[in-house]
């Protein structure tokens, strides 16, 4: 679903961003700005009650959106991390190996098969660019198949230049995970370039 190509181009990103910021700084992962990740944290954070469930991070980069939720429900049963791009796994590692509901795994989430949990999140993870056109809808519908009461993905919906990453119609990817789903919801009144999708399981 995504090629040498696509991943090469983001391991040079994100080594190119380690060199500029180490390994402190949310501007390695991509974001504009700390405060551009915590309001998407904050809007994925809304998809239920997670005390007493598991969640999948898909492309956790340092973990960050474990101390987000941690934070807002304690009672979090626990956070599996997916990263791979080895230096930022290692950060996230280092910094949470000691906690007994937290692990971690190395790999690509789209081409890997992934654990079950009951919520899966991605939170800046399917804006990169691909090669392949059909990206975004194939890494949606894996993503939805890896949970057991719902995902929440966050998506660009604007954005200035051709770069690595890539915005997307809100339209299209509505119609498209309802395409999958009978239970959509749409959060987009935090960002006015960002665009929150939950998507959840009956039952």
């Amino acid at each position: 679903m995504s090629s040498l190509i696509d991943s090469g181009a983001i391991f040079k990103y994100h080594r190119d961003m380690i060199n500029l910021y180490g390994t402190r700084s949310s501007l390695t992962l991509g974001w504009r700005d700390r405060h551009s990740q915590l309001v998407r944290f904050k809007a994925l954070s809304q998809i239920a009650d997670l005390n007493g469930h598991s969640v999948l991070d898909a492309g956790c980069g340092y973990a960050d959106l474990y101390t987000y939720l941690f934070d807002i429900y304690p009672g979090l049963q626990s956070y599996c991390g997916v990263e791979q791009i080895p230096e930022l796994l290692d950060e996230a590692a280092r910094r949470y190996h000691h906690l007994t509901n937290v692990s971690f795994i190395s790999g690509n989430f789209i081409s890997m098969e992934l654990p079950f949990n009951d919520y899966v999140f991605a939170s800046g993870s399917l804006n990169y660019r691909s090669t392949d056109p059909d990206f975004i809808f194939k890494a949606i519908e894996k993503l939805y198949s890896s949970c057991r009461l719902g995902l929440g993905f966050n998506l660009l919906s604007r954005i200035d230049g051709y770069g690595l990453v890539v915005a997307y119609d809100t339209e299209k990817i509505l119609t498209y995970c309802r395409s999958l789903c009978d239970n959509v919801v749409l959060v987009d009144d935090y960002d006015p370039e960002d665009f929150t999708v939950f998507m959840y399981k009956e039952g």
